[in-house]
């Protein structure tokens, strides 16, 4: 459990920090096409402070990797994950096709994927 979350940290510290310092940037990457308007930058920005506060909550459970509390933070990105996913793969099928949008499908499949097999190698209570 403390490797999923060091690692989950890790990575997503450097997508919230790309998404809060060079928002356009990151949207063309993944998306194929810059930001069009201020209000998408902000958006993007908020995103990525979102993304930034889920990086420092599994940093900070890694003390107490085996709590109850982390058990729900890995349920919690069980779902983030697969709902990235989700919402990146739709934008693929949609048109949209940055360099990295498909790397980053799989990368957050995968996560969700670790995520289940972390909740079931602790069981079920």
């Amino acid at each position: 459990m403390k490797t999923f979350l060091t690692v989950t940290a890790i990575i997503e510290a450097g997508a919230g920090l790309a998404l809060l310092g060079v928002p356009s940037l990151t949207a063309s990457l993944l998306l194929g096409t810059p930001l069009d308007s201020p209000a998408a930058v902000s958006l993007a920005r908020i995103g990525g402070a979102a993304i930034l506060a889920l990086a420092l909550v599994c940093w900070l459970a890694r003390p107490d990797a085996e709590s109850l509390a982390s058990r729900g933070l890995i349920i919690a990105m069980l779902f983030y994950n697969f709902a990235v996913a989700a919402v990146l793969a739709v934008a693929g099928i949609d048109g949209l096709h940055g360099v990295l949008l498909w790397p980053a499908v799989a990368f957050h499949a995968a996560m969700g994927a670790w995520c289940i097999a972390r909740l079931r190698s602790r069981g079920a209570g």
